[in-house]
């Protein structure tokens, strides 16, 4: 693949409290009227997350049309796991027009650095606002997933739903800082609310050169499906986008090579990439927004796509 990458989309420009800094994990979103809107995480002066949204050109999406000017999902309760910060991953429409959020709450812990587990709200009116649906997580911890169930990408199928998402339960340390593990693995729900306490692992770590493996984002081609994926590297510690392909959706294969889009030294991206996520404009072109250094502290950025 080619692509043609350029400077950040957008960035809070730190006039409002709950959106000083970042613009963290773009989630898409096509509303009823044709639009392309951006879920994403916005940070306060204490780095506390809350959830956002940009719209874009759908015809040219480096070109920005409006942006929040409140959190349509804010911080859990004191004592809830997201009572420290959301960040959204995957929006799935129903078939009663109702939105399914998918979103990472953010919990400080003491014996571990923090722990991510994954909550859902929904919204009735083509996502201005959301509720929470419970103030639990969807996706809670297990004996076989401890400390991480989150970075949910949900998509509807003819018996219910799927999802793959990220899982882990260990710690280690990586030049010396202590960094949570953890793979992609996969779930089906009847519901979408429902899921089972553990998933089977699609795309294992390669424990010589990494320690996690991040956000996955699922599309479908002529081959079957391709996930997007962000790479956690023990050398250097930073983030680098993947890429994996299935024909079946279960059986996943690595191909980070097939990706064609590498660091930029330099650049506001030059350090490290992030929680991509892709989508096919209105005349057939292929975006993928991303983050780039320090998970979105430029903002976030798209490549349009130059080859197939």
């Amino acid at each position: 693949m080619r692509w043609q990458r350029g400077d950040p989309v957008w960035r809070p420009d730190g006039a409002a409290a709950w959106a000083r800094t970042h613009a963290t994990c773009p989630t898409p979103h096509r509303r009823r009227d044709g639009g392309l809107r951006l879920y994403v995480q916005c940070r306060d002066d204490a780095g506390v997350g809350r959830i956002g949204w940009v719209d874009v050109d759908p015809h040219d999406p480096r070109r920005v049309l409006r942006a929040a000017a409140r959190p349509v999902l804010d911080v859990g309760v004191p004592g809830a796991f997201d009572d420290n910060g959301v960040f959204p991953t995957s929006v799935v429409r129903l078939p009663d027009g109702r939105l399914h959020l998918y979103y990472v709450g953010f919990e400080l812990c003491h014996h571990i650095r923090y722990r991510l587990l994954s909550g859902l709200a929904v919204s009735e009116d083509d996502g201005d606002s959301f509720r929470r649906v419970q103030a639990t997580p969807v996706l809670e911890r297990s004996n076989e997933e401890l400390h991480f169930r989150c970075a949910p990408f949900v998509e509807r199928t003819a018996t219910g739903f799927r999802m793959w998402y990220v899982a882990g339960s260990q710690w280690e340390s990586v030049a010396g800082k202590v960094m949570p593990c953890y793979d992609i693995r996969r779930l089906e729900s009847a519901d979408g609310v429902h899921w089972p306490a553990a998933g089977a692992v699609v795309l294992p770590l390669d424990h010589a050169r990494e320690h996690g493996l991040g956000r996955p984002f699922v599309v479908a081609d002529a081959q079957g499906w391709r996930m997007h994926l962000s790479v956690r590297q023990r050398e250097p510690a930073a983030y680098r986008l993947g890429l994996a392909r299935s024909r079946d959706g279960v059986h996943w294969q690595r191909a980070d090579d097939e990706l064609g889009l590498p660091l930029q030294p330099g650049a506001w991206d030059g350090e490290a990439m992030s929680y991509s996520a892709e989508v096919t404009g209105d005349d057939g072109t292929r975006w993928l927004f991303y983050n780039g250094n320090d998970f979105g502290a430029a903002g976030f950025g798209v490549a349009r796509a130059l080859t197939p």
